[in-house]
């Protein structure tokens, strides 16, 4: 019995050695270590003289393109500004071909004006306002506007004003009777409507 107890007690003893001779920090047994990756040494680049000229003339047509975008951009902004004041005058002068076709009128009309103030017969001063009412209808032509005919043509709300009605055996019910005002189109917009009355059944009239 105490023989047993002695080689328990120095096996113990060999255990504590043992694990007192191991450092803390050992790996532990059996764990596998990554190397790290060796670098590869860089191999120098050898350019041959048809290679380098391969680069001058890649070199040279990125920078003629660069030159050439920047001359289109600027061409690009020069038009749209060009084009914005061309807008703008045209907006600001639109009357101007209208304006100088009147001024000849205007003249017409100042020296009727001066006529009529030592006209002793009325015809003179009738002839001289119909040649000045030639003109402007001349002038209304030449740019375009058109009378609307309206009397005995069936009442067009699109073109006409109803200003009332009027009975009237003659005509058929709704047909434009009788015009207070002339109306205008240019071209096919228009302009103002005609002012006109249109006929009704008489009370007679079944």
């Amino acid at each position: 019995m105490k023989h047993h107890e002695e080689h328990h007690a120095k096996h113990a003893a060999h255990a504590a050695h043992d694990a007192a001779a191991t450092p803390a920090d050992a790996p532990a047994t059996g764990a596998a270590e990554t190397p790290a990756p060796e670098a590869k040494p860089t191999e120098p680049v050898t350019l041959t003289a048809d290679d380098f000229k391969k680069l001058q003339d890649a070199a040279a047509q990125a920078e003629a393109l660069r030159d050439r975008l920047l001359r289109t951009q600027a061409d690009w902004d020069n038009y749209r500004k060009r084009a914005i004041r061309e807008k703008e005058e045209a907006v600001r002068y639109a009357a101007e071909g209208v304006m100088e076709k009147l001024l000849p009128i205007l003249d017409s009309f100042e020296m009727g004006l001066q006529a009529a103030k030592t006209a002793t017969e009325a015809a003179a001063i009738a002839q001289g306002m119909q040649m000045i009412y030639t003109q402007f209808q001349n002038l209304l032509k030449d740019v375009g506007v058109e009378t609307i005919d309206a009397v005995g043509h069936p009442f067009d709300p699109h073109r006409h004003e109803a200003l009332g009605h009027q009975e009237s055996a003659e005509h058929e019910e709704g047909t434009v009777v009788g015009q207070m005002r002339k109306g205008y189109k240019l071209k096919d917009r228009l302009l103002r409507p005609a002012s006109v009355f249109v006929a009704k059944k008489s009370e007679g009239q079944s």
